[in-house]
């Protein structure tokens, strides 16, 4: 019996749609033939000689699809996998894709980042005594491999010199794009996945990631590559095509940041700043910028060295994840700090812990996305309008899933808001470039420079329309300016929020994950979204749907779909629970899972109500909250005849 015929009576044990065992087996067929791929066969050969039945059918079922702008996932052997050929097609075509997009053009440029990555099979999928060729594969490997693609087709490559120990963390990319007046880029990261994951995601001219449709022509030519062309290094070099980066654009960006400042800069141990880049390249960005505007910073030292292992982190190297910031907290005691600041090992997202003491260290408080956004909206909006700075007609943009308490803020002020997005900082990017275009976006008007900030929930923050994506250098500068304003205030960023809450209403935003992993759990996701689709609860939590949209609705407010890519982003569905709060379910378009984003929220403080009355008011609406979590998980999982394990439905606090 050959090893497809193994692998074909093997696939018939696994419990997926036969058309995934159809294209498994002609994938297959190709990477145990095809002899540029015969550096793989050992590894191959070993999974099948195991009977790794449904290991193998999920590395080989499909090619890793090219999602919003890239491809983001496990590294690892066959085309449902990153390796050198996904990220090889992904380079091919998006070089096809500028050429048909800027014809003509002799002097196409692109931009080159990476991260901190380094596979290790972790997940010990691999046999250690076999060659692999994806074993130690580095992201800085990945954009060199990227270099050498871009240069065979004429394109030429910016990137850091072989030899730098600097990165490009993911906003900085975004800036050198628009520096450089390049074409387009690429970004080698998976951000805060775990460790053996890593990803390509690609750049447009504007230093944004393409949205629909420009992102599904761009996959497009994706699918169609049949060759992968490849320049040695030095002849890249030689040639002209591969250039190094210098200090110029990096220097440029930090005092972009530095520009971000709202006050005047902190006296000596005004203020003390607990930093750490969970092992990322955050020290290149947030904390280069915080340091040159005179911020006494106290760096967690453990957590400095960039190291893709990420090993002195505690659960993920997120700062959505409070247990990421434990050590920052440590220290946050040790040296009485006011606030502690952390980034994602690229250096976009950003988290935070603030004292509960004016003197600082003692007790910290977690801070989370929306409570991030709120806060920064709130205070840049407030510091513009004291110092009479606001423009004519200022703008601020969420996401649809982002809290809407930034919206009542933003409003308070007489700010134009745009909160009805999609999740992804590309879309905010189509914002701020439909008004540099037409001076609009739908019913609002004005200019990029009447961009104040662009928030998500998924602790995203964008200050400045000079770039096109979150940013943790411009937001670590506002948020140390925000505990620096509180302290001279004489209170404390809890207090402030507090105050907030009093002022605009009390917000319980929560984020469920709905974790399905596999091919299995791919199928049942799609089952559950779909089933939600035709037939959506009547009622969540006790509380009456009053709403519901299905964002794929041809004949909803999106109109009809752009193509694949603009169906994926819009795998959303928005449950409206009347003026109290709302649900809303989508795949995660980078992990293995759908995440339901819960909100409930409250009126104002009104007068008459005491302090007693209004404390019972925000503790039944976080009850509320568990109850609305609860029944949707059940709900959800019965769609495809499961139960919540067991504190599922466990919320943060």
């Amino acid at each position: 019996m050959t090893l497809l015929d193994q692998a074909k009576a093997g696939f018939e044990t696994v419990n997926v749609d036969p058309s995934y065992r159809t294209k498994a087996l002609e994938y297959l067929s190709q990477w145990l033939t095809d002899e540029t791929l015969s550096g793989y066969r050992p590894q191959i050969e070993w999974q099948i000689a195991t009977q790794q039945w449904a290991q193998l059918l999920d590395q080989f079922y499909q090619v890793l699809p090219f999602g919003t702008g890239g491809r983001r996932g496990a590294v690892g052997i066959g085309p449902n996998r990153m390796n050198l050929w996904t990220l090889g097609a992904s380079v091919q075509g998006h070089c096809e894709y500028l050429k048909a997009r800027f014809p003509g053009q002799a002097n196409l440029s692109v931009v080159l980042a990476y991260d901190v990555r380094e596979f290790r099979d972790n997940r010990k999928v691999y046999n250690p005594d076999l060659p692999n060729p994806v074993l130690g594969l580095s992201s800085k490997a990945f954009a060199q491999h990227a270099a050498k693609i871009y240069a065979a087709n004429h394109i030429t490559a910016h990137i850091l010199p072989a030899d730098s120990h600097r990165y490009l963390a993911t906003p900085e990319l975004s800036f050198a794009i628009r520096h450089l007046k390049a074409y387009g880029g690429l970004n080698v990261s998976a951000s805060h996945n775990p460790p053996d994951d890593n990803g390509g995601k690609f750049y447009d001219e504007r230093g944004a990631q393409p949205v629909p449709p420009e992102d599904q022509l761009m996959s497009d030519f994706v699918e169609q590559v049949q060759h992968i062309r490849l320049m040695d290094w030095n002849d890249g070099i030689k040639s002209g095509r591969i250039r190094f980066l210098t200090e110029e654009p990096h220097r440029a960006y930090i005092d972009l940041c530095k520009r971000q400042s709202v006050t005047t800069p902190p006296r000596e141990d005004e203020l003390t700043v607990v930093y750490t880049p969970l092992h990322g390249v955050g020290s290149m960005t947030a904390l280069e910028a915080l340091q040159s505007l005179g911020f006494k910073t106290i760096t967690v030292t453990e957590q400095m060295p960039p190291d893709g292992q990420f090993p002195n982190v505690t659960k993920s190297p997120n700062p959505e994840v409070p247990e990421s910031l434990d050590l920052g907290e440590k220290y946050g005691k040790q040296f009485k700090a006011h606030i502690v600041i952390g980034t994602d090992p690229d250096a976009d997202r950003i988290g935070g812990l603030v004292s509960r003491s004016l003197e600082g260290g003692g007790e910290f408080r977690f801070l989370t996305g929306n409570e991030i956004c709120a806060l920064l909206t709130h205070y840049k909006l407030n510091q513009l309008s004291k110092r009479s700075a606001l423009p004519n007609a200022p703008i601020v943009v969420r996401t649809e899933v982002t809290t809407s308490m930034v919206s009542r803020i933003a409003r308070y002020f007489n700010a134009q808001v745009v909160e009805n997005l999609l999740v992804g900082f590309k879309y905010i990017a189509e914002v701020i470039w439909q008004l540099e275009n037409q001076g609009r976006y739908e019913e609002v008007t004005g200019t990029p420079a009447d961009f104040i900030i662009g928030v998500e929930e998924s602790h995203g923050v964008q200050t400045t329309a000079s770039l096109r994506d979150k940013d943790a250098g411009g937001a670590a500068v506002l948020l140390a300016e925000m505990a620096l304003d509180c302290r001279r205030q004489n209170r404390t960023v809890p207090e402030y929020l507090d105050s907030l809450y009093r002022q605009f209403g009390y917000f319980r935003n929560e984020v469920l994950n709905i974790v399905m992993t596999g091919i299995e759990g791919r199928s049942n996701m799609s089952k559950m979204l779909d089933t939600l689709r035709s037939n959506p609860p009547q009622t969540i939590g006790g509380l009456a749907v009053t709403g519901f949209e299905d964002l794929r609705d041809e004949n909803g407010r999106m109109g009809p779909l752009k193509g694949a890519t603009d169906a994926s982003s819009r795998n959303f569905l928005i449950f409206r629970l009347g003026e109290v709060g709302k649900v809303v379910l989508r795949p995660s378009g980078t992990e293995p899972k759908a995440k339901a984003y819960l909100e409930v929220s409250t009126s104002p403080w009104q007068a008459g109500v005491t302090g007693e009355q209004w404390q019972t008011q925000c503790q039944q609406a976080d009850e509320l909250a568990q109850k609305i979590a609860t029944d949707f998980l059940t709900k959800a999982l019965a769609t495809v005849g499961m139960t919540p394990a067991p504190g599922a439905d466990k919320l943060s606090r």
